[in-house]
C-alpha cells in the first residue's frame, strides 16, 4: 500500500492518530523504531536542527523538500510535512507540492499566514485576506499527482481576528476541498470543542509545551472529537535539553565518566541504526561476486 493511502486511512480511522513530531533522519528512525504509525515534522524544529534559528520563514523550499527526502528515504511509515505559506504564490505553491511528492511525503499542510510566518504560538502574526488562500489551497489540491496525498489546510486567524474568522475561513477551506483541518492555536476547551462540532471535517490538535493551547490528552483530545494530534516541537524540546546538560557535565568534569546512563553504549546505538543490517547487505553482494567467479 502507498504511504499516501495509508495516510489517508489513518486520518480517516474512528480512533485519532497520534503523530509525534521529529526533526531528522536519526529522530525519524527512532520514531519509527517505537513504532509510531506515521510521524510528522514541522518548520520550527527543522529551523532550530538545520539552522540553528527560530521558525521564521528562513528556510528555503529546496532546502525542506531536501530535508524531508532524507527523512522518507530511512522510514517505511507516512510521514507528514509543512509547508508553511507555500513559500510564494499560487505557482510556488504548486511546485511546493510537486517537490514534496517527489520527496516521499504522504501529505502535508500550507496556511494563511502572511509571508514571512513564525511560529504558530508566537505573538505578532498576521493572516492574508481568505480569498488569497483559497487561491493558494486550490492550487495545492490541483498540482497533487497522487489523490491520497493528503493536503491539509491551516488557519492562524484565531490569534489574530478571533475564533468566528477562524471557523469562517475553515469551512471556507473545507469546501474548497481540504482533507484535513488545523485551527491553530485554539486557547481554552470551549475553542477546541468548537473546532470540531462546526466544522465538518477531520481535525487535527497541535500539542505544544508552553504554546497556547492547553495540553489535553489523547483520550480527552478523541471525546472532543480531533481525528489526530500532533506533538510537533517535544522531541527537539527534549533533546535539546539533553545535550545542553552533557555539554556543561562535559565542560565541568571533562569526561564523560559517570553520565552513562543517560546515553546509549556503542553497540546499542549501532544496532539502533541497524549497522547490522548494512553490514549483511554487504557481506550478501560479495557471497554473490564470490559466487559468480567460482563458476
Amino acid at each position: 500500500m502507498r504511504k499516501t493511502t495509508l495516510f489517508r486511512q489513518l486520518i480517516e480511522s474512528p480512533e485519532i492518530l497520534l503523530l509525534p513530531g521529529v526533526h531528522d533522519v536519526l529522530s525519524a528512525r527512532i520514531g519509527a523504531g517505537i513504532g509510531f504509525k506515521a510521524m510528522t515534522g514541522g518548520g520550527f524544529s527543522a529551523s532550530a536542527t538545520l539552522l540553528g534559528k527560530p521558525d521564521t520563514s528562513q528556510l528555503s523550499l529546496t532546502e525542506m523538500a531536501n530535508h524531508y527526502e532524507r527523512i522518507c528515504e530511512v522510514i517505511d511509515v507516512p510521514f507528514f510535512g509543512d509547508g508553511d505559506t507555500g513559500f510564494g504564490n499560487v505557482t510556488n505553491v504548486s511546485r511546493t507540492v510537486r517537490m514534496y511528492e517527489r520527496a516521499g511525503l504522504a501529505g502535508m499542510f500550507i496556511e494563511d499566514q502572511v509571508f514571512p510566518k513564525r511560529c504558530g504560538h508566537m505573538v505578532g502574526k498576521n493572516v492574508i485576506p481568505a480569498e488569497e488562500m483559497v487561491s493558494k489551497l486550490k492550487a495545492a489540491l490541483d498540482a497533487r499527482q497522487d489523490p491520497d496525498f493528503v493536503i491539509m489546510a491551516r488557519t492562524d486567524a484565531n490569534a489574530v481576528n478571533g475564533i468566528e474568522d477562524a471557523l469562517d475561513r475553515m469551512a471556507l477551506y473545507h469546501e474548497v476541498g481540504a482533507d484535513l483541518l488545523f485551527v491553530e492555536a485554539p486557547r481554552n476547551k470551549e475553542e477546541m470543542r468548537r473546532i470540531c462540532s462546526e466544522l465538518d471535517g477531520p481535525n487535527i490538535a497541535n500539542m505544544i509545551e508552553g504554546g497556547a493551547t492547553p495540553l489535553l490528552s489523547l483520550e480527552e483530545l478523541s471525546d472532543i472529537g480531533f481525528a489526530a494530534v500532533t506533538y510537533p516541537v517535544a522531541a527537539t524540546f527534549v533533546v535539546a535539553k539533553a545535550m545542553r546538560d552533557f555539554m556543561g557535565y562535559l565542560a565541568k568534569n571533562g569526561t564523560s565518566v559517570g553520565f552513562d546512563s543517560n546515553m546509549l553504549q556503542f553497540d546499542e546505538f549501532n544496532e539502533m541504526i541497524d549497522l547490522r543490517g548494512l553490514r549483511d547487505q554487504e557481506d550478501s553482494y560479495l557471497r554473490y561476486a564470490a559466487d559468480l567467479m567460482a563458476k
